[in-house]
């Protein structure tokens, strides 16, 4: 199959807002540790934490039932430190608590939005987060409030990937999406490479196969066992968790039977 070129696009603003709902009941929104710096090379921007926010807050106020996950990234990571000689499960569960430190912000930045959120955390943390109970994660979403997992899986050797799989397959959610710092799922990393192609469609086999760095092979096993669609987008802009959930802008999806194509 004949690819074209394609450069990840500079992310555009899209009006918020609508009202009109979208078709999904309940879904997960995955969000990358680094993609909470902004342009910084390391921590937490507070204005792409509120514009996360304010995103989540519109698909919310449209009828959408809304849950997260939060990678840590942008303080810690457990193999990179690893790699240095740090105990690799050690690294994980500091990894697992700068997750937390990301879920807390975006907590607060949601309910500056007027959105009631809950902090669910899979190691025990009474004192500033919910237990991650199952049943009452749901029970919250059918109440209208936003649930935000934090913690990982709660094991080491997981990654925060994996426990978007797995947390969005648990709660039932129509979809995952992958907020990340591109427009899509790339067949090398387009910030480097200037004549990188992106897929609109993928299935899970061709992305195990080719090795696309998108989410590790847990978690995208873990999808296509659920037959759950993976929605890689830009979250970068404004408006854009709503848009790419109404079909708008730039995206790539993953799900079975999905043929291969390139924008």
């Amino acid at each position: 199959m004949t690819t074209q070129e394609a450069t990840p696009t500079a992310p555009q603003e899209v009006p918020a807002g609508s009202g009109k709902p979208l078709p999904y009941k309940r879904v997960l929104l995955k969000v990358s540790g680094e993609a909470l710096m902004g342009d910084g090379a390391f921590g937490i921007t507070p204005k792409v934490v509120e514009q996360v926010a304010a995103d989540v807050a519109d698909v919310a106020a449209r009828g959408t039932e809304v849950c997260l996950v939060v990678g840590g990234g942008n303080i810690f990571r457990g193999v990179a430190a690893a790699a240095k000689g740090m105990d690799r499960a050690q690294g994980d569960y500091a990894g697992m608590l700068a997750t937390v430190i990301n879920a807390l912000m975006l907590q607060n930045a949601l309910e500056r939005e007027g959105v009631e959120t809950r902090v669910m955390t899979a190691i025990d943390m009474a004192e500033i987060a919910e237990p991650y109970i199952r049943r009452r994660a749901v029970r919250h979403m059918e109440k209208g409030r936003v649930v935000i997992f934090a913690a990982g899986t709660g094991n080491p050797f997981f990654t925060t990937d994996t426990a978007a799989a797995l947390r969005a397959n648990e709660m039932d959610c129509d979809a995952l999406f992958k907020g990340t710092q591109v427009d899509g799922v790339y067949d090398s990393d387009p910030r480097t490479n200037p004549a990188a192609h992106r897929y609109s469609q993928l299935g899970y086999s061709e992305v195990l196969a080719r090795n696309l760095k998108v989410m590790d092979a847990a978690a995208i096993s873990l999808a296509r066992e659920n037959d759950l669609p993976i929605i890689v987008f830009d979250i970068r802009a404004p408006g854009s968790f709503g848009a790419v959930m109404a079909g708008q802008g730039a995206y790539t999806r993953i799900s079975d039977g999905s043929a291969e194509t390139a924008s």
